[in-house]
């Protein structure tokens, strides 16, 4: 039995099931290269079972020192549909970073109903906290310690996504990220 039908986006029954009718749908992570850029998941929150893609142009990875700024990426989807591996981000962050030449991390965060709306907020912070472990070049994931720029951090979204960056920002300017980093280390929003 349906308690709330939220179409064409989700239905609640009253066994507290949720049926998301759109942007279920995911795509694996490229090793092989798509539009000259190479991708990968990475775990930042195994407590909660929440990853990151991260794109790579082609050319970087051969490379040992190249330095590039580093895109974190929120994606939309009114905080109850859409991932951060959906067909939709996969594709726009892919050719993004072709154009851009630069690494993208996009954050994946765990959605309402299930979770309250303060919820992806806090992943979204987890995630940001877990990208700037690496600005030593000493974290968990060699692409960011050799490829990122973290004097040329960019923070992006679209919809919900959009959202999360406002608070980011704004949490950012009032904590430090990293030990190791002056003032936020986030050079723009896009």
């Amino acid at each position: 039995e349906i308690a709330v039908d939220c179409s064409p986006l989700l239905k609640i029954y009253k066994s507290g099931r949720i049926e998301r009718l759109m942007g279920e749908a995911t795509v694996p992570p490229s090793s092989e290269p798509q539009n000259g850029v190479v991708s990968k998941d990475v775990v930042y929150s195994a407590d909660n079972n929440l990853s990151v893609r991260i794109y790579l142009p082609e050319k970087a990875a051969a490379e040992t020192d190249s330095k590039l700024p580093l895109l974190v990426y929120f994606h939309g989807g009114g905080f109850i549909i859409e991932t951060a591996f959906s067909p939709t981000y996969h594709t726009f962050l892919t050719t993004s970073v072709s154009a851009s030449n630069c690494v993208a991390v996009s954050v994946d965060y765990r959605r309402a109903p299930e979770h309250p709306i303060s919820v992806p907020f806090d992943d979204s912070w987890t995630a940001l906290k877990w990208v700037f472990t690496h600005i030593t070049g000493s974290g968990q994931e060699d692409w960011l310690n050799k490829h990122a720029d973290f004097s040329r951090v960019f923070l992006s979204g679209d919809s919900a996504g959009a959202n999360i960056v406002h608070h980011m920002a704004m949490r950012a300017a009032k904590e430090k990220l990293s030990p190791g980093l002056n003032d936020t280390g986030i050079s723009g929003i896009i």
